[in-house]
């Protein structure tokens, strides 16, 4: 497998989280002084100023560094034209990126009046040296020579001489260090490290098992194993070649940690960590924690929604959130708001414009850890047998290290998608009873449980699956895992297995299972085959975490200016009402046809060359239900508004049963809409929205078929609370009643399934086609395009304003069950070869970003991801069911 790829250099380059430095003060080596440590600047350096059209302009100083060891470290120094002094920050890069990943961060920080320092370290960029994973002595020690330097600038402030005042962040790589000078030199005063480690031997090395993939990640990256200072060599070959890790490994590893000056961290500290993150967890930040604030420093901990597994690094916000804590305890400004105590984002459903995830913050007044408010959830499950294979093949699936990008499997999982395998005959499985309300679990759960090997050690995989109530779809939360390894399980052993640490919640009327697996892909497991038997002593201790409160939806702003747009709306009818044309008759021809559209177009405001909608064409017959696809930009919306003769078109004509829309038409009470939201009066209930709704209509009660409409909502005793205490996915499906309300033969929906969790979604699914086939028309605009393929039976595709193309699903699709594998690297013919020679594929095409598989009936994308990890294709992603937009894709030039 090629660990080299961009994708993998991406994701370690944690600087790519977009987190400004903090604070750091080497203690060990900080009053060496520039004897023992001498500092040659390699040539006067280079001032540039950067500047844009609207902001002030920044200088920076490009310089060449040689520390004492001969190693040259190259910087870039940051300030603006301001006089005065100010305090420094030093801002750190990601593992395998260099200074260049941090720039604009740097340019951002100067004009908030910092003086900012940036540096590739030993072994990246063009810095020489050796990596050393932050060795004390090396990458640590280089930064307090960059202290040394900062404390002769004219334009930095110093608490004393040689004593700057200073921060230090930066992500992954980056974040380790700002710990480290933290705890190695006292001239420090505050740092902001992001998504990175507390102890590297815990995080390679989990109970004492060896993370094979991540570690081979690591050292591809760095440029080979003769990139790395020799010890670091050494211990990886061995490590690699033997599997279980050994003690001189976790010592060399330790002593490179933040954790082994633990007791010297006492200066204010904003620990940003992923919960999309199989390589430093959720339980690294935690350590980081409980330790720095029990030596008396301020701690806030922030939980992102992305990680090294990719996810949304929430990049602007989290600068934003570093810049605070800087301001507070770098300029001494008091009313500084840095934020609560904890945060954390929380994922629910998919944002219309941009198909992104949707994120909310919940927080809490101090940091609950990750054992708070425990509850037991008993599990029911018999003494099961397993078995460990030989070569501890084929492994079963969690996380796939580098598949993240930029959305990644573990924010599927967040919205209820993922892929995750587990081998018949190789795990032990037990289930609860479907919960009776809604549960939070925030934090790390644990279980007790007896384990029997027929080998010495047992090495088990502890996972916990969310379980929909068909028990059809089971959910991984972030798609991680728990190793363990059980020593001396020859006789028997009781061991408490202490499960990822996340964030999830599990509906009503769903399950959760724990499943105790004897492989998985990203670890080491024994290669001698072995049988394990697996009892529970205890139920599933989940913690809780009740004081962390999701902070409530903001209303739309809408809410409150519609009133006054309709006000004036009504106003503007009165002066132009004498003014109107005479509306075109009704074509008995097209009585029968829920909706034509001739030659629309729809320029935009004061235009008179550029369209959103041009010269478009086609027609939606009874029965159909009709996908409207399109990038941003499209014209979807326009489209629809101007069929709900909301706006008016410039050209063309729409004609729904025959009859010309126009603003009032009284052919517009036979459709029903949803599209960008619809509004309730927060105070009132559910139910009495929609009765109030349809008493405004003027329609009889009787109509209204409000049963149905409930029945389809699904909001249960919900309909009795006040809208303002709705969730989003609560509000989308009370929208959607509403637009139901009377049965309408022609029913518009935009992006109808945002806020819905996986089985509403398939419910929703469900509804439309049941619509339909009930001799009604729905017409639906969706960025989910796998839920468009399984719902719609017509599609029109849109790009600029033009059709492209309109016809049934199957004629724009195409047959076959395909799958887009996009790889990091091309791939070779004899690879391609081997590929399709694989058990249930049919057929495999390189194409210019991969490779277009077709499946057999019987085939899976998961066991396929396996086979492909195992033949060490270079996969980058994969799309599972991705049909639809391998042709949607292809219709519109991926303008999208």
């Amino acid at each position: 497998m090629d660990l080299r790829r961009p994708a993998l250099r991406g994701l370690l380059k944690g600087a790519a989280m977009g987190v400004p430095p903090a604070r750091t003060k080497l203690r060990a080596w900080g009053m060496m002084g520039a004897a023992a440590a001498v500092v040659v600047l390699a040539g006067a350096g280079t001032w540039t100023a950067v500047a844009s059209d609207d902001a002030p302009p920044v200088h920076r100083s490009d310089r060449v560094m040689t520390m004492a060891d001969g190693t040259r470290i190259d910087t870039s120094y940051f300030t603006d034209a301001a006089a005065g002094r100010r305090p420094a920050v030093l801002l750190g890069h990601g593992f395998g990126g260099s200074k260049d990943d941090v720039r604009q961060q740097a340019e951002d920080l100067a004009r908030d009046g910092y003086a900012v320092l940036t540096w590739s370290a030993r072994g990246f960029g063009h810095s020489t040296g050796k990596i050393g994973l932050n060795d004390p002595k090396h990458e640590v020690t280089d930064v307090s020579r960059l202290i040394d330097w900062l404390a002769k600038q004219p334009q930095v402030r110093l608490d004393k001489p040689g004593d700057p005042r200073v921060g230090v962040a930066g992500g992954s790589y980056g974040g380790a260090v700002s710990l480290l000078a933290a705890g190695h030199d006292h001239r420090v005063d505050a740092i902001a490290p992001a998504i990175t480690y507390w102890n590297l031997a815990d995080a390679l090395f989990p109970n004492g098992v060896f993370k094979k993939l991540w570690a081979g990640i690591f050292f591809n990256t760095g440029g080979g194993c003769a990139r790395f200072e020799p010890e670091l060599c050494r211990m990886y070959d061995r490590v690699a070649e033997s599997g279980p890790p050994d003690a001189a490994a976790r010592e060399l590893l330790e002593q490179r940690s933040p954790s082994a000056v633990a007791d010297r961290i006492k200066v204010p500290t904003l620990l940003v960590q992923g919960q999309t993150d199989s390589l430093f967890t959720l339980a690294q930040s935690d350590a980081a924690a409980q330790a720095i604030r029990a030596n008396g420093a301020p701690v806030d901990v922030d939980w992102i929604a992305g990680g090294h597994d990719g996810g949304d690094l929430e990049s602007g916000r989290v600068q934003g959130r570093v810049r605070a804590w800087f301001d507070r305890y770098l300029k001494g400004d008091r009313s500084a708001d840095t934020g609560p105590a904890f945060r954390i984002t929380r994922t629910g459903g998919v944002d219309s414009t941009d198909g992104a995830a949707r994120l909310r913050g919940a927080s809490a007044k101090t940091y609950p850890g990750l054992h708070d408010h425990r509850r037991t959830i008993a599990l029911t499950g018999r003494e099961q047998r397993f078995a460990n294979p030989a070569g501890a093949s084929p492994p079963g699936v969690s996380a796939l290290p580098g598949l993240g990008g930029t959305g990644g499997l573990a924010q599927l999982s967040a919205l209820g998608v993922g892929v995750s395998l587990d081998f018949p005959g190789q795990y032990a499985k037990f289930d609860s009873a479907p919960v009776t309300t809604d549960l939070r679990i925030t934090g790390a759960p644990t279980v007790t449980a007896h384990v029997t090997s027929t080998l010495e050690d047992a090495v088990l995989f502890g996972k916990v699956y969310d379980v929909g109530p068909d028990g059809s779809r089971q959910v991984l939360p972030a798609q991680l895992v728990a190793p363990l390894r059980v020593t001396g399980a020859r006789t028997g052993k009781d061991v408490t297995i202490t499960l990822p640490a996340i964030d999830h919640e599990v509906q009503k009327g769903h399950r959760l299972r724990l499943v105790l697996a004897s492989t998985d892909l990203g670890y080491a497991s024994p290669a001698a085959p072995a049988t394990y038997t697996v009892s529970l002593q205890g139920g599933l201790s989940v913690p809780t975490a009740p004081a962390v409160t999701t902070a409530a939806a903001p209303l739309p702003a809408w809410v409150w200016w519609l009133p006054l747009a309709g006000a004036a709306g009504a106003l503007a009818l009165l002066f132009t009402g004498r003014r109107r044309t005479t509306a075109p008759a009704p074509d008995p021809a097209l009585a029968e046809v829920p909706l034509r559209i001739t030659g629309l177009s729809k320029r935009y405001a004061r235009s008179t060359d550029r369209y959103a909608v041009r010269e478009l064409s086609f027609r939606v017959d009874k029965g159909q239900v009709l996908g409207l696809l399109g990038p941003n930009g499209a014209g979807k919306t326009t489209t629809l508004r101007m069929l709900m003769g909301l706006i008016k078109p410039d050209d063309g004509e729409i004609r729904v049963f025959g009859h010309a829309i126009r603003p009032g038409a009284p052919v517009l009470s036979r459709v029903g809409a949803f599209v960008e939201g619809a509004g309730f009066l927060p105070h009132l209930s559910g139910r009495e929205n929609l009765e109030l709704y349809w008493r405004a209509t003027g329609r009889p009660p009787e109509d209204a078929h409000l049963d149905e409409a409930l029945e389809i909502a699904g909001l249960g005793d919900a309909l009795a609370r006040a809208v303002r205490t709705y969730s989003q996915g609560m509000r989308q499906r009370l929208a959607i009643a509403q637009a139901m309300l009377g049965l309408p033969d022609l029913l518009i929906l935009d992006e109808p399934t945002n806020g819905l969790d996986p089985p509403q979604i398939r419910e929703m699914r469900e509804v439309m086609i049941r619509y339909a086939a009930a001799g009604r028309t729905v017409i639906v605009s969706s960025h989910l395009l796998a839920e468009v393929e399984q719902s719609c039976t017509h599609l029109v595709v849109m790009d600029r304003g033009r059709l492209v193309q309109a016809g049934p699903v199957g004629e724009i699709v195409g047959s076959g069950d395909t799958l887009l594998v996009g790889t990091g690297t091309p791939v070779e013919e004899p690879v391609v070869e081997k590929v399709a020679a694989l058990p249930g594929v049919a057929s495999a095409v390189r194409t210019e970003d991969g490779l277009l598989i077709r499946l057999e009936p019987g085939g899976t994308a998961e066991r396929l991801v396996v086979e492909l990890v195992r033949l060490e294709v270079p996969v980058a992603s994969v799309g599972p069911h991705r049909r639809l937009e391998d042709a949607f894709l292809t219709l519109i030039g991926g303008s999208a």
